[in-house]
């Protein structure tokens, strides 16, 4: 194995300090997978995980399974590992967490890195294989590294206070909007749920029967063009039968019989008005007679 990025004054490299800082380089690799070490740094733990890896790679392959091709982003800020199609971020490492990185001179397709992971604090041994570019990718990220170190000392290390508070906002962001995915979605589910509820409670087809309309008195209006319905009204009883108007004697509009003075009795008017009616009752016999 070789250490790929201690700094030498006299070192040339393969990009521009451009590409590195305000832009980043690509690279496509098969990704073995990654492995806890137990130190952060040193030749024969990087050896042993890449043992480690192999052999287990070597076991999904006779299964069928084939090794996974990944996209490397290497920039000042970090190493990112991507899907070469959908360009979903698989792991972001860090740049100031990484602490080692070599490549196999007797296998010159592996490289390998060491990054502390920021969730468990565990020191994990991330594994390529690279069939023309592993050196090459070392060296760029031992690019990368002076790069980060010279604008370290430039800034006097606030650049790297910015850059952890950044990472620390950005995974914040991730998990509020995880957050958020999931409140929608249950939300989503209750109203679903509300929906069934208000279905089962209400069958679709019922119509619930209109009573008909009636006044102030609880009564039901009176209609002149249709006859009086026999329906009752809504405190139970029915309505009282209109009595049958007699075609033989005419009443007047307050329902009282026509006076007729010579109709009425003898004892209903004083004797003198009593006697010119009896009177008047003898001439119209006598004229009704005489006719």
């Amino acid at each position: 194995m070789n250490r790929a990025f201690s700094r030498k004054k006299d070192k040339t490299w393969m990009h521009t300090p451009e590409a590195l800082s305000k832009h980043y380089i690509p690279y496509n690799a098969k990704f073995l997978g990654s492995t806890e070490v137990e130190q952060p740094k040193g030749t024969e733990v990087v050896r042993d995980a890449v043992r480690k890896l192999k052999f287990a790679r070597h076991i999904k392959k006779s299964e069928g399974q084939k090794t996974p091709k990944v996209e490397l982003q290497i920039s000042i800020y970090g190493v990112k590992i991507l899907d070469p199609k959908t360009k979903e971020v698989q792991h972001n490492c860090q740049l100031h967490r990484i602490s080692f990185c070599a490549d196999d001179k007797t296998d010159k397709r592996i490289f390998t890195f060491i990054c502390k992971d920021s969730e468990s604090n565990k020191h994990l041994c991330y594994v390529f294989d690279s069939e023309k570019c592993a050196e090459e990718i070392t060296l760029t990220i031992g690019q990368a590294f002076d790069l980060a170190y010279r604008k370290f000392l430039e800034s006097g290390g606030k650049d790297v206070e910015t850059r952890k508070q950044i990472a620390g906002l950005q995974k914040r962001i991730q998990e509020l909007e995880t957050e958020n995915t999931e409140l929608k979605n249950k939300v989503q589910d209750l109203e679903n749920q509300l929906r069934i509820t208000q279905v089962h409670a209400s069958p679709a087809g019922s119509v619930t029967p209109k009573s008909p309309s009636t006044d102030i008195f609880d009564m039901v209006p009176f209609s002149p063009i249709s006859p009086q319905s026999s329906t009752p009204t809504r405190n139970g009883t029915q309505p009282p039968p209109v009595p049958s108007r007699s075609t033989e004697i005419k009443r007047d509009l307050f329902g009282a019989e026509p006076f007729d003075p010579f109709s009425c009795g003898a004892g209903d008017f004083p004797p003198d008005i009593q006697s010119k009616l009896d009177e008047m009752q003898r001439q119209r016999w006598r004229g009704s007679k005489w006719d």
